[in-house]
């Protein structure tokens, strides 16, 4: 991280300030889009955001680490372990590790609800035993606090112009909308790991279920019913980025922006992916280096006047 970015931030502790590096790292390595997105935001909002993702990666990778159901013990008790440090940290207990500590930080400057985090480690918690959904309900529950939860992290260090409360449902639905193009994209690598993310009932309208599914990973091919019930939760993805879009007016002007870029660049892994005609179990859907850099770049000029016209009235973590 940039000495920059942690001094705009007021982040003076030297302990501190490696433990922000050290998420900002976790960002760069495995959140391109998120990491290309949150350049767009104003240096002192950056360290937060790397500690929000960089928390989020790791408990993530803890849980995708088993192999089988039957190697979900260690997991598990390591997850709970890091609920523990997490809830000592943010009561103020200082913690070792950099992303807890980096974590509890940025709790504490912006004043995030530490429930978010218990829902969050709660939906980690349901990746350790449950591998299927029945229907929406039960989806819905786990991407709650899968994603929704994150878009309500984030949103008191963006800012709004108005009550948090008017813009937090369109925050959260767009975390939801990325973790169901999330589902889309990774079908064939949620199947792998024993997991499908897709509601068994609705798949079932269109005729197709696990089995279905999991011949289709095996031929390298998605057969016609699959692309149907692909279809339909595309659609869903669809519905959910129209409905955030209305929200990105609510944010601070500043961070508008880093948001809807976002938003266009997340999108965008749903037009490769119904341009393939839906081979989730042939390809990886992506958005290209180029068409990111474009992006960014027709948003980097916004950003720039956005931050110009706030100079008088700066970004602070008490707004919102």
């Amino acid at each position: 991280m940039t000495r920059t970015e942690l001094d705009a931030a007021g982040i003076r502790d030297t302990g501190l300030r490696e433990s922000y590096q050290r998420c900002r790292e976790l960002n760069a390595r495995h959140g391109r889009t998120f990491f290309l997105a949150t350049r767009l935001l104003a240096p002192a909002q950056r360290p937060a955001v790397h500690a929000l993702y960089g928390f989020a990666r790791w408990a993530d990778d803890i849980v995708d680490e088993p192999a089988t159901a039957a190697d979900t013990a260690p997991a598990a008790a390591r997850l709970d372990a890091v609920a523990q440090a997490l809830h000592d940290g943010l009561r103020g207990t200082r913690r070792d590790d950099p992303i807890l500590a980096a974590l509890a930080d940025t709790a504490a400057r912006y004043r995030i609800e530490h429930v978010l985090f218990d829902d969050f480690l709660d939906s980690m918690r349901m990746d350790l035993t449950v591998t299927d959904y029945p229907d929406r309900v039960a989806l819905d529950r786990y991407i709650h606090g899968s994603a929704a939860v994150i878009g309500l992290q984030v949103l008191p260090v963006l800012g709004t112009v108005g009550p948090r409360a008017e813009a937090a449902p369109y925050a959260a639905a767009l975390g939801k909308a990325f973790q169901l193009t999330n589902f889309l994209r990774d079908v064939a690598e949620d199947l792998d790991r024993g997991r499908v993310y897709l509601p068994a009932e609705e798949l079932a309208a269109f005729g197709v279920d696990r089995a279905r599914l999991q011949w289709c990973r095996t031929h390298r091919r998605t057969d016609p019913k699959v692309r149907s019930a692909l279809a339909a939760q595309h659609a869903i993805a669809r519905d959910w980025y129209r409905y955030a879009d209305a929200g990105i007016a609510l944010l601070h002007p500043v961070s508008r922006p880093c948001v809807a870029t976002a938003a266009v660049l997340y999108s965008e892994i749903l037009d490769r992916i119904e341009e393939s005609e839906f081979a989730v179990f042939t390809v990886r859907a992506t958005v290209g280096n180029a068409r990111r850099g474009r992006v960014a770049g027709s948003a980097l000029a916004r950003a720039w006047w956005a931050r110009r016209g706030s100079r008088a009235r700066a970004l602070t973590p008490a707004e919102g």
